[in-house]
């Protein structure tokens, strides 16, 4: 089914492109900045803001920063922006990094406009003996009723084994569906995939 792939494609681009361009519509003209930062004894804090509006538009942005001075510190940002043609955008992200050496970070986007809707949202961390894990998903829905939708994530462990895995959905204008999985273990791949037509039967995948 072309419209498969096609749209898990539109499921990682679509958000970047679309709040891109949804920022960029907002053309704000009457715009504010702020910024405030204190450093005591090592600790350091600051933060910056900044918001615009104007005729087709509007938009905020945020960033914080705080560090104890031990080894210790924590970042966030967020996004958001509005369009007078209906369109909105909004993106947040924060992350950590600790002494000890563990570190975090979790991120989401999503937009919306005449053009459709798409989401992803992304969480990964480690810890300070050489233990990660990754969890994301996105998905994407067309003003043509196509959508598709993506979830996965991995861990790898400290003596180097890992595995993971991602279930994949789409489905097109036509109402035929895509729906596989991929699981992987130490080296070991696995993958399953069905293709349906509007009326639940199976067909063969393009």
């Amino acid at each position: 089914m072309h419209a498969s792939k096609s749209a898990l494609l539109l499921s990682a681009l679509t958000v970047t492109t679309l709040f891109a361009g949804t920022v960029a519509e907002a053309g704000a003209r009457e715009r504010t900045r702020t910024h405030s930062m204190s450093n005591h004894n090592g600790a350091r804090t600051a933060q910056t803001q900044a918001s615009g509006s104007g005729v087709n538009g509007s938009y905020a942005r945020r960033r914080d920063f705080t560090s104890d001075g031990n080894g210790n510190a924590a970042a966030s940002r967020s996004a958001s922006a509005s369009t007078v043609y209906g369109g909105t955008a909004s993106a947040q992200a924060n992350g950590y990094r600790n002494a000890d050496g563990s570190a975090g970070r979790t991120s989401s986007a999503s937009v919306q406009n005449a053009y459709g809707s798409a989401g992803r949202s992304s969480s990964t961390s480690r810890d300070g003996a050489g233990n990660a894990s990754h969890a994301s998903s996105a998905s994407v829905q067309g003003a043509n009723g196509a959508s598709a939708s993506s979830t996965g994530g991995f861990t790898k462990n400290a003596d180097g084994t890992y595995s993971g895995g991602r279930d994949t959905n789409a489905t097109g204008a036509n109402g035929n569906s895509y729906a596989g999985s991929t699981s992987y273990s130490n080296g070991q791949l696995t993958h399953t995939g069905t293709c349906t037509n509007a009326a639940g039967e199976v067909i063969a995948c393009h």
